[in-house]
């Protein structure tokens, strides 16, 4: 048994992946990303339950020599947390962070470094490693950022248009030119 995951396809919400963020003023900058799998994908989410529940079992140690009746847990139910957002309809997600920045990859495996081709809505593959944490009293399991697969492009989370959506080619009549120069 692992606790490392291949997701299936899922989609990326609040990516973080080429300029690490703290989460707050007091928090230490990291490269992160919010995954929304389909409840339908039963295979990733099979494979996530199965590496939680290693990653509970080496965590003993971390957590007092048994497994607390109450502990944090990465995987949530989008119906339940998200009702009001339509993204997470139907679904399951996770966040997942790293101090160190993933590895970004399209679908030939060329290294991709922009924002603009990898952003909140597209789909994508993601490598997570699962581990126990027991910081400041609160235990639990936590989803590691390791890399990322562009699968496919998808309608933007963010809310706002793109330029190419906004506005048509412009057909510039020889009336026009003297304007421009």
């Amino acid at each position: 048994m692992t606790t490392k995951v291949i997701t299936g396809k899922v989609r990326l919400s609040y990516p973080n992946l080429f300029t690490p963020k703290a989460a707050n003023e007091n928090a230490e900058p990291k490269y992160s990303a919010s995954l929304i799998i389909p409840k339908s994908d039963t295979k990733t989410l099979e494979k996530i339950e199965k590496a939680i529940e290693v990653a509970k079992q080496e965590g003993i140690g971390k957590f007092g020599g048994k497994i607390p009746p109450i502990l944090k847990e990465p995987l949530r139910d989008g119906d339940l947390e998200r009702p009001d957002d339509p993204a997470y309809a139907d679904s399951y997600f996770l966040n997942a962070s790293s101090k160190n920045a993933p590895g970004v990859i399209d679908q030939s495996k060329r290294k991709l470094t922009s924002d603009e081709e990898i952003y909140a809505g597209c789909y994508v593959r993601a490598s997570l490693n699962f581990y126990a944490f027991n910081a400041s009293g609160n235990k639990g399991i936590a989803a590691g950022l390791n890399n990322i697969q562009k699968w496919a492009d998808g309608e933007r989370l963010s809310g706002g248009a793109s330029a190419d959506e906004d506005f048509d080619v412009i057909e510039i009549e020889e009336d026009d030119l003297g304007d421009l120069v």
